[in-house]
């Protein structure tokens, strides 16, 4: 939740942050860049060390770092001290999330109990998103920009004693090197990528920054792919790529990165500069969605034994992409927050179906040892995918204003909106190909062995795929 909730709190506050820290117009938008860069870079290196020393102490650090970070930034006097701040909590989020995601992962067995597992965590994963629209205007309004930065302290350090407590410890180190040239490549092209697409916009795709950023960044990640492919300790196997599953899971994650999980600015654009909302008001109108995001979790976890894994993930897209477009039909300037709720919903419903389902599907048919760089993978995927999404979306949004006041500048901002929800949508539709690249009819698919084991995994057979309970009744390895 705490790396989820700092996607929309912070949006909340930097108006606040611009005025009192002193940032310059085109330099404010380094408050989101400096985490949004290393946070992408260095999440295939966070899923390699939790693999490698252990997924709850990376789990600690992650939020350890966290919480240090957020104090650092909540204490910044400057634009300086404030990015550098930003840059840390960043890089503790991408140790924190491979290592969350992996623990889900392996803690359960394959089937229903894993699922039910995902779900939890994704459901609190879209509390989070909502909870931080509404702290972030709560907090800065009472309490001063400070806040949003302060409220991550006490919960990372309730989080990191509550996994001593609750985790199971991860034994002696696993034995394997550390892929330092694919962590240096891998890392510093992600890096250089994100960076690229986050400044693109704001730059201009043909500057020397971003020119240079692009360039860098696929000459490292064509050297990144030739390390790991003679690697004998690679930072992310290029075997899991030819599981089908995790894939295909690329993909749909991908499509969603670019697509659902850019809403949520779009909408907070329309509450704020169209219907006129303050912070707290913006924060209570992303309750609709959010509790359509948390039934698609809960739904999700029903339709996969009915529907498969591919059905399910193709249909959580098609609604996703209806949601959409009936969310940008909806958008007008005298609208109100009623005439926009079906869409929100819809959208929030879809979001909430592909979120838990895309992520159970990357996991599938993947050894235990080997979680937490799908982990890693899913999450790099994810983050670079909005990067993308946000550039190319805003660019579509993007209208033509000078001169205009009242009614005609809303309307003109509305149009662009709505055109940013369509092409979303279109996107979306497009994607669901991800899904028909997964094996038809499988509900789930057999772990492979885990070394050291003296049984072979059981690959299920029909009987099993008819009936995913028996599945699961226990473990194969």
């Amino acid at each position: 939740m705490i790396t989820a909730l700092d996607f929309t709190i912070v949006y909340v506050a930097l108006p606040h942050i611009a005025r009192d820290v002193g940032f310059s117009p085109t330099g404010l938008q380094w408050v989101v860049s400096a985490y949004a860069v290393p946070f992408g870079g260095f999440l295939l290196l966070g899923g390699q060390l939790s693999d490698l020393l252990g997924r709850r102490r990376m789990f600690v650090i992650g939020m350890l770092v966290y919480g240090v970070a957020s104090l650092l930034g909540g204490l910044a006097a400057s634009p300086a001290l404030l990015i550098g701040a930003r840059a840390l909590q960043g890089i503790g989020g991408a140790v924190l999330m491979p290592a969350t995601l992996s623990l889900v992962v392996t803690m359960f067995d394959e089937g229903p109990a894993r699922n039910r597992a995902m779900t939890v965590w994704a459901v609190c994963g879209a509390g989070g998103l909502s909870l931080g629209a509404l702290l972030g205007g709560v907090l800065t309004g009472t309490f001063g920009w400070e806040a949003v930065f302060f409220v991550n302290v006490p919960m990372s350090v309730v989080g990191a004693a509550a996994a001593f407590a609750v985790l199971t410890p991860d034994g002696a180190r696993r034995a394997g090197g550390f892929d330092v040239i694919g962590a240096l490549t891998g890392t510093l092209g992600v890096t250089g990528l994100v960076f690229a697409i986050a400044n693109g916009t704001e730059w201009g795709w043909t500057s020397p920054g971003v020119l240079a950023s692009l360039v860098a960044a696929v000459a490292l990640l064509a050297g990144f792919v030739a390390v790991e492919a003679r690697s004998r300790n690679p930072l992310l196997p290029l075997r899991l790529l030819a599981n089908r599953h995790t894939s295909a899971a690329a993909g749909a994650i991908l499509v969603f990165g670019l697509t659902m999980q850019c809403v949520p600015y779009f909408l907070t654009l329309h509450f704020q500069d169209v219907l006129g909302y303050d912070a707290v008001q913006s924060g209570l109108a992303f309750l609709g969605p959010t509790l359509g995001i948390t039934a698609g979790n809960l739904v999700s976890e029903r339709l996969i034994p009915r529907l498969g894994l591919r059905g399910t993930l193709a249909l959580s897209l098609l609604v996703g992409a209806a949601g959409m477009a009936v969310l940008g039909w909806s958008l007008s300037v005298g609208g109100s927050y009623l005439g926009l709720l079906a869409g929100a919903a819809g959208f929030g419903l879809g979001s909430g179906l592909t979120f838990n389902t895309m992520f159970i599907v990357a996991s599938t048919g993947v050894a235990p040892h080997e979680q937490g760089a799908v982990s890693g993978l899913s999450s790099t995927v994810l983050q670079s995918g909005t990067s993308a999404g946000l550039a190319v979306l805003v660019a579509v949004a993007g209208r033509d204003t000078t001169g205009l006041t009242g009614d005609a500048l809303l309307a003109t901002t509305v149009d662009g909106l709505r055109s940013a929800l369509y092409v979303a949508a279109a996107i979306a539709v497009i994607g669901v190909a991800t899904a028909l690249a997964l094996p038809r009819g499988a509900r789930t698919a057999a772990a492979p062995q885990v070394p050291g084991s003296r049984r072979p995994a059981r690959k299920p057979g029909r009987a099993d795929l008819q009936n995913p309970r028996n599945i699961t009744k226990k473990p194969w390895v």
